[in-house]
């Protein structure tokens, strides 16, 4: 007889995965990237050229540079973040991580306990809001507008936290491309928020993921290349940039920070073969690269935007992406995007649910987040098209009479 594991898992362990059946036709979830942007060739130039000439220093952990990471990415990083982020660091203030979700870990265990409150914009990257329950954490919703986070209700948000005798302990933000809604954060809010955060004596911890990916390319300056109290922790990652399974990321942060971080990261260190192939491609590569995948991603945008119009009119609202690759998508209120979300998977459709990224989900279950940035244009138009009929099929949206009806 099997021994039965459920009697001895803990309960940080409770809960369950699904076996995994491969990707669904329609894929309009998760991070990924188009794969035919993924710059093959070069990398495997890269990985050639830095195996053979220092391929022996993997004898050691962390090579010749310690826990930070492998140097020539950090001079790597630190020049591209003055370059496109006006950030003023250097590589001491830079830890190399495996994907960026590893600097959220770390940070969340740097300053998080049981019970603790953390503010943020309402609507979120699932990935941190899963992570502050866990950690039970309460996330306290800040409302978005077109132009990102609302100042005004973020002070309205730490004056009440004062009032009750309560600090949050940090503000957390996705300035640029916001996930979901892929808003950006203007330079006069960034300062506002850098006021506010000083106003009420609190940490802001930036989450950058996204922010070279903008049609203009005109990203603009990082909040914490505007701070000057050193009271803004960043991170930045290139999975979006180049590839989600390199699981390469980094955290910013002073040495009075760092120094508590490391600790935490008890990992031995991140994939150093990962770290040298980038240090050696990036350089050279990097900004004609993004050039040529923002172009591309634009161009799936805007399929996806002639798809929900051709396909559900006026009954999905959404903004003109700017960049990224999502689109945050509100249908009529009796639509619950949980239910669709299953049905649509019957047909080989994935979505995210708005509940799923989100602080108040049931605010948000008519809402959902459909990704571009993987599937084919032609994919795109398919999908689209099939969410339509198997929205129609359960909710009556959108209205069909011959052609999409635009009410």
């Amino acid at each position: 007889m099997a021994f039965d594991f459920t009697s001895v898992i803990s309960s940080r362990a409770a809960a369950t995965a699904n076996r995994w059946n491969g990707y669904p036709p329609y894929h309009f979830v998760g991070g990924n990237i188009d794969e035919q942007t993924i710059p093959v060739d070069e990398l495997a130039d890269a990985v050639d050229r830095v195996i053979r000439s220092e391929g022996h220093s993997m004898g050691k952990y962390g090579l010749e540079n310690g826990p930070l990471g492998y140097l020539p990415l950090r001079q790597f990083i630190v020049e591209n973040l003055k370059s496109r982020a006006s950030m003023d660091v250097s590589a001491e203030d830079v830890l190399v991580t495996t994907g960026s979700l590893q600097a959220l870990d770390l940070v969340n265990e740097l300053l998080l306990e049981s019970g603790d409150a953390v503010v943020l914009e309402a609507a979120n990257y699932g990935g941190t809001l899963t992570r502050l329950e866990r950690l039970n954490v309460e996330a306290i919703g800040v409302e978005l507008d077109d132009g990102g986070m609302r100042m005004d209700h973020l002070r309205q948000v730490m004056a009440d936290l004062d009032r009750q005798g309560r600090k949050a302990k940090f503000i957390y933000t996705i300035p640029t491309i916001q996930n979901p809604t892929a808003t950006i954060l203007s330079r006069d809010r960034r300062l506002e928020m850098l006021d506010i955060a000083r106003q009420f004596d609190v940490p802001i911890f930036e989450d950058d993921c996204y922010a070279d990916l903008i049609w203009s390319g005109e990203r603009p300056e990082a909040i914490q290349a505007l701070d000057t109290d050193n009271r803004v922790l960043y991170c930045g990652s290139f999975s979006k940039t180049v590839a989600p399974a390199l699981r390469v990321g980094y955290l910013v942060a002073p040495w009075a920070v760092m120094q508590h971080v490391l600790p935490l990261k008890t990992d031995a260190g991140s994939g150093a073969l990962e770290q040298m192939v980038l240090a050696e491609y990036l350089p050279q590569k990097f900004d004609d690269h993004v050039d040529g995948l923002v172009r591309m991603l634009k161009l799936k945008a805007d399929a996806m935007v002639e798809a929900l119009n051709e396909n559900f009119g006026a009954t999905a609202e959404f903004s003109q992406p700017v960049g990224g690759i999502y689109i945050w998508v509100t249908l009529p209120e009796h639509v619950d995007t949980r239910d669709l979300a299953v049905a649509a998977a019957a047909e080989g459709i994935a979505i995210n649910p708005g509940p799923e990224w989100t602080v108040y989900g049931e605010q948000n279950r008519h809402r959902m987040r459909l990704c571009f940035g993987h599937p084919s244009i032609e994919v795109i138009r398919e999908g689209v098209a099939k969410l339509a009929d198997v929205c129609h099929q359960q909710y009556g949206v959108p209205l069909r009479s011959g052609n999409v009806e635009r009410v």
